[in-house]
C-alpha cells in the first residue's frame, strides 16, 4: 500500500473543507495554503510572529553547527519520542478563551486542579490556550468543575472531551498585559525573500528557511493533542485504541501550515510480538469481515459518523471509504488543521520513523528538503490538491537519494540501515521487510563537507540530467535502477518495493520539473544571482521568482524590468532544443527532458 496513496482520494474535498469552515466562524486567524507562485500567496503574520524572525546571523549559525551528527546520536529513538508526545497530549487541554484575557488569573484558576508544566496562547477562530498538567489526576479534577453549557432553544451533546470554553464574568480590566500568541502559520512568499536577502550566504539562506517553515515545539504540541482529543471519541468503541499522527508531523519535514495525518491504531504498532506458549490461552470473540479492507472501512465508517455527530469542533467531515487506502477527513476548527483519519496504516508510519531518521543525520537534509519544497511549490511543481503533480514526499526520497549519491555518501542506503538494525528492530508488515536500525549511534557517517549552496546546485544539475526515460529512484540501493514499468517518473516505494510512489506524475509535469531544474542550477552560476548588493532577490531568493519557463512567468519577469536576465534564460532554454546539445550543467545529454 503506497504511503501517501490515500491523498488521491477526492479532489475536490479540500474545497469543501474549506468553505465549511469559513462558513463556520466570522475571523480565521490562521490561514494555511501553498505556494503557488510570487502572488498566490495568502498567508499573513500577527504582530508575534515577527520575533521569530530577527536572529541574528550568528545565532542561526550557532544553532546548525550545534545540531551536528553526534548530537543526533545521542537523541532518543523515534517511538520513544512519540510516545513521550502522546503521553504529554494525555495530560493536556485545549480551552477557548476571550479575546482580551489576563493571563495570571487563567494560571491562578487552573493551578487550583495541579502544578502546570507548559501552556501557550494561539489564535485560531479566536483565542485558545493549550494547558500541560503534570498528572492525568489534574484532568479530572478539572473535568469534575466543568458544566455541560446550557442554551435557549438548543440541545447540547453531552460529550465531556478536553475541549473547553472559559467563561469570565463580568468586564475585563485593559491594564493587564496580553499573552503572547505563538504563531501556527508560515510567513508568506514575500516575507521570505525579504528574510533571505539579509543573509550573508546562500547556505545562512537555507538555513534561515528552514527556522521559518519548519514546525515549532508549541504546533507539534498541538497536533498531538488533536490525535488525542479524537481518540476520546473512537475510544468509545476501541478502548484500548491509539490515534497516532505520521507523516510530515512527525517525519521532521513538516511545514507550518501542513495537514495532520493520523492513524487509528487498533494492534498495537509498537507492540512486541506475544510468545506462543504451549499452555492454555485466551482469544477475544468477535465479529468477522468478508476482508480486512471491509473491516476497516466499517470501523472508519463508524468512527467518522461520530466524529462529525458528537466530535466538539469537527466540521466537514467526510467518510473516503473507497480510495486505495480508506479514510475520514474533516477540519478541526479550534486547531486550524485539515485531518485525514485511516487505520493500522503501520507501512506510512514506518515510513515516518526512516524520514525521522535521515532527517536527525545530517542537518544538511533538512535544509536541503525545506528549500526543494519551497522552491516546487513557489513554480506550483507541487500542489496541495491531488492531481499529476509531484508530491512532497516524492521531492523528499529525490533528495535522501540525491545524497546518497555524493562522493563520499551524505546518508546511508536503506539496505545499509537494514544491515546495522539489530533483533529488537525487526518488523514485517504485510510481507515487507521494514527492518531499520532504530539506534542512531549504530550508524557511522563519512566524512562530506560539501557546502549547501554546492548541494543544492548539484541537485538542480543532478535532476536536470537524471535519465528518467529508463532510470528509477531507489533509496534502497542508493543507485539507479531499470525502471519496470513505463510511467514518466518511477519512485520505489522505500518498504512496499513493488510500488511506484510517483505513478501519478505525468510526462508534462515531468517535464516542467526538469526544465526547472536546469534553469535553476544555470541561474545559481551567474554573477548576478549572488550580487547581495542589488536590490532584487539574490541567491536562493532569486530561484523563487516566477519561471520563464510559462507564459505568465515571463510576463511577470518583464513588470519587474528583468528582461535582460530572461533574455539569458530564454537562450540558454533554446540552446537546450539544439539536438546533440551538451546541457547546462554538461552532465548527461539532452535526452533527460521527458
Amino acid at each position: 500500500m503506497s504511503v501517501h496513496s490515500h491523498r488521491r482520494g477526492n479532489v475536490y474535498a479540500r474545497a469543501h473543507l474549506k468553505s465549511t469552515m469559513a462558513a463556520s466562524s466570522v475571523v480565521c486567524r490562521l490561514r494555511f495554503g501553498g505556494f503557488g507562485g510570487l502572488d498566490r500567496f495568502c498567508f499573513g503574520l500577527e504582530t508575534q510572529t515577527l520575533g521569530r524572525f530577527t536572529s541574528t546571523t550568528s545565532a542561526i549559525k550557532a544553532q546548525t553547527e550545534n545540531k551536528t551528527a553526534k548530537a543526533a546520536k545521542e537523541s532518543k529513538t523515534f517511538q520513544a519520542i512519540q510516545e513521550e508526545r502522546r503521553e504529554q497530549a494525555e495530560r493536556s487541554v485545549l480551552i477557548s478563551c476571550p479575546s482580551k484575557i489576563n493571563e495570571k488569573k487563567f494560571l491562578d484558576y487552573l493551578s487550583k486542579h495541579g502544578t502546570i508544566n507548559k501552556h501557550f496562547f494561539y489564535n485560531s477562530y479566536g483565542a485558545y490556550a493549550v494547558v500541560e498538567f503534570s498528572s492525568r489526576e489534574s484532568i479530572a479534577s478539572l473535568k469534575e468543575s466543568t458544566n455541560i453549557p446550557a442554551v435557549e432553544h438548543e440541545a447540547a451533546v453531552p460529550f465531556k472531551s478536553r475541549l473547553l470554553s472559559l467563561k469570565w464574568p463580568g468586564s475585563q480590566s485593559s491594564n493587564h498585559p496580553m499573552p503572547k500568541f505563538k504563531v501556527q502559520s508560515p510567513p508568506s512568499i514575500n516575507e521570505i525573500s525579504q528574510l533571505l536577502s539579509e543573509k550573508d550566504s546562500i547556505d545562512e539562506q537555507l538555513q534561515c528557511l528552514t527556522e521559518a517553515l519548519e514546525l515549532t515545539e508549541e504546533n507539534v504540541s498541538l497536533r498531538f493533542l488533536v490525535c488525542s482529543l479524537l481518540r476520546d471519541i473512537a475510544g468509545a468503541y476501541f478502548p484500548e485504541c491509539i490515534i497516532r499522527p505520521f507523516g510530515s508531523t512527525v517525519n521532521s519535514f513538516g511545514k507550518l501550515g501542513c495537514d495532520v495525518d493520523m492513524i487509528l491504531d487498533l494492534d498495537g504498532i509498537y507492540a512486541t510480538s506475544q510468545k506462543k506458549g504451549s499452555g492454555l490461552s485466551l482469544e477475544y470473540q468477535v465479529k468477522r469481515g468478508a476482508s480486512e479492507r471491509a473491516v476497516t472501512q466499517s470501523i472508519l465508517s463508524v468512527i467518522g459518523k461520530c466524529v462529525d455527530q458528537f466530535g466538539p469542533g469537527c466540521v466537514g467531515v467526510q467518510n473516503i471509504l473507497q480510495a486505495r487506502c480508506p479514510l475520514v477527513r474533516f477540519a478541526h476548527q479550534p486547531s486550524g488543521f485539515q485531518c485525514d483519519l485511516t487505520a493500522n496504516n503501520r507501512v506510512a508510519m514506518k515510513s515516518s520513523e526512516l524520514l525521522f531518521l535521515y532527517g536527525q543525520l545530517d542537518p544538511r537534509a533538512r535544509h536541503l528538503v525545506f528549500s526543494v519544497r519551497c522552491w516546487a511549490r513557489a513554480h506550483s511543481i507541487t500542489s496541495s490538491i491531488p492531481g499529476a503533480w509531484i508530491t512532497n514526499f516524492s521531492l523528499t526520497v529525490m533528495v535522501v537519494f540525491f545524497l546518497q549519491q555524493r562522493n563520499p555518501p551524505i546518508l546511508p542506503t536503506l539496505d545499509r540501515l537494514k544491515e546495522l538494525a539489530g533483533p529488537s528492530d525487526k518488523c514485517v508488515i504485510e510481507g515487507n521487510d521494514c527492518t531499520i536500525v532504530s539506534d542512531l549511534s549504530k550508524i557511522t557517517l563519512q566524512q562530506n563537507t560539501d557546502t549547501l549552496e554546492k548541494l543544492l546546485q548539484e541537485f538542480f544539475e543532478f535532476y536536470g540530467n537524471f535519465p528518467f526515460n529508463k532510470a528509477s529512484v531507489n533509496i534502497r540501493k542508493g543507485k539507479e535502477q531499470t525502471k519496470p514499468e513505463t510511467t514518466a517518473l518511477y519512485i520505489q516505494n522505500p518498504f512496499e518495493t513493488t510500488l511506484n510512489i510517483s505513478k501519478n506524475v505525468n510526462a508534462t509535469q515531468l517535464e516542467r520539473f526538469v526544465a526547472l531544474c536546469r534553469e535553476s542550477a544555470w541561474l545559481l552560476q551567474q554573477k548576478e544571482i549572488l550580487n547581495q548588493s542589488s536590490d532584487s532577490p539574490w541567491g536562493f531568493a532569486a530561484l523563487l521568482l516566477p519561471s520563464v519557463t510559462s507564459g505568465a512567468g515571463v510576463k511577470s519577469r518583464r513588470k519587474r524590468k528583468l528582461e535582460p536576465a530572461s533574455s539569458r534564460i530564454k537562450n540558454l532554454l533554446d540552446s537546450l532544443k539544439i539536438k546533440g546539445g551538451e546541457t547546462v550543467a554538461k552532465k548527461g545529454s539532452a535526452n533527460s527532458s521527458r
